[in-house]
């Protein structure tokens, strides 16, 4: 076998030349997976001689699987004798490219390898530093919003009507038409009047009931209602008032602060408030500064990013995604019904952001190459403690779970944080 090979771009033409001699071994290896399949009259089912079955069927009986079989073995040779290419999509065969006379058998695969980086500048640069946002009393006071919101209780309410900002505990029963419809009936349901949870217009209707009040509210459903059998239709619903509940917020004060925290005054709770703010804060524009440097790294590199490789990130995007939705209960058929978008749309919204992640990707296996960056024994230890502990579970149990590519992914984030640690410290941020 010979071959000789060509690159355009990122497009590798592996051509291989076969003469009849060795085009022949895989004629018949082809055979002998396939003549199981035939029955002719006067032969038992795989016995049939391939003269038999060619005179039969026609002479390139066997041309098609024969060649996969070539391609398949000289393809994986040829990768096997030159190590530095590295393919990035399955190969195919140039069906133009396939010539068969007295002298052999002549086929080209093309593939796409790897692009070339030309790393640009990636030490030595001033990138401008992000502000760090200043904590503000509001901030401070959202954040005890939050508190007291997790430490509300709620007071049963017997002696008035239902108000807005309420909790209402209800029956109803929904109909369209006169007829109740699946989905519309259900009992002792809570319901906080202003949260908009209901069909527009429901819970306003609710306001001056009393307990144990029935009366038919009147709605109508959005004409962009997920259920087609509903959209756009009058409704009755016929509520009963079970009980009356008020979100009651603890007061701001020292005893507030004991409850809640380990400080013993709310000044000392809201400095502690304000500090880890600020910490936030810091982080946040530590990550921004992080994103600019990296970004003005990427920039600085020439890289022709081939297609099938954005493709890729774009599929693993889309699997996440199914990931997300699964977990509230949808899949991509409900959801391309709901937002009425299609899978190529929904792909064309990740392909910008794809095309920067794997850019970005080649380019920091550039520098790790050039920087000959590597993942310690020690370091990736202290990275499976660091994760073990954030999750609050023993190192050894979590070191026996661990599958080849949880530790490819440990090594590969010790990697990443040098990397970085080398570009904060080969360039300055102002």
């Amino acid at each position: 076998m010979k071959y000789t090979q060509n690159k355009e771009v990122n497009t590798l033409t592996v051509t291989f030349k076969m003469d009849t001699t060795e085009w022949a071994v895989f004629d018949r290896k082809a055979y002998d997976q396939n003549k199981g399949k035939y029955n002719v009259p006067g032969f038992r089912k795989g016995h049939v001689p391939k003269n038999v079955l060619e005179q039969r069927y026609g002479k390139g009986l066997f041309f098609e699987d024969a060649l996969y079989l070539a391609a398949q073995e000289y393809y994986t040779e040829f990768l096997d004798k030159n190590k530095k290419v590295e393919p990035v999509s399955r190969p195919s065969i140039d069906d133009k490219s396939i010539k068969m006379d007295d002298k052999g058998v002549t086929f080209a695969v093309v593939v796409t390898v790897r692009p070339e980086v030309k790393l640009g500048a990636y030490k030595g640069l001033t990138v401008e530093k992000a502000k760090v946002q200043k904590v503000k009393p509001a901030d401070i006071d959202a954040e005890l919003d939050k508190v007291r919101e997790r430490n509300a209780r709620f007071v049963e309410i017997t002696d008035r009507a239902v108000q807005d900002g309420d909790q209402v505990n209800l029956d109803y029963c929904g109909k369209v038409d006169g007829v109740a419809f699946e989905g519309g009936t259900a009992e002792k349901q809570s319901l906080t009047i202003g949260s908009h949870t209901f069909i527009e217009g429901f819970e306003e209707q609710l306001v001056g009931m009393n307990i144990g009040e029935t009366k038919d509210i009147n709605v109508t459903f959005p004409a962009e209602y997920h259920s087609e059998q509903l959209a756009g239709k009058p409704a009755v619903f016929t509520v009963t008032i079970n009980g009356i509940t008020k979100k009651e917020l603890p007061e701001l004060d020292d005893e507030f602060a004991k409850d809640v925290s380990e400080f013993s005054t709310l000044k000392e709770y809201k400095d502690d408030i304000k500090k880890t703010i600020a910490e936030r804060y810091q982080k946040d524009a530590d990550n921004k500064d992080e994103s600019k440097l990296v970004e003005t790294v990427v920039d600085n590199t020439e890289i022709d990013v081939p297609d099938v490789m954005i493709e890729e990130q774009i599929d693993q995007y889309i699997e996440d995604f199914k990931y997300q939705l699964s977990y509230q209960g949808l899949n991509l058929d409900n959801y391309f019904k709901y937002t009425e978008t299609t899978m190529e749309q929904l792909r064309e919204t990740h392909r910008e952001r794809a095309k920067k992640a794997v850019r970005t990707r080649l380019v920091f296996e550039e520098i790790v190459k050039a920087e000959k960056i590597k993942a310690s024994a020690k370091a990736v230890e202290a990275k499976i403690k660091e994760y073990a502990e954030r999750i609050n579970q023993p190192y050894e149990a979590i070191k026996d779970q661990l599958r080849e590519e949880d530790k490819y992914y440990f090594e590969n984030q010790v990697i990443t944080d040098a990397l970085i640690a080398l570009l904060k410290k080969e360039n300055t941020l102002a």
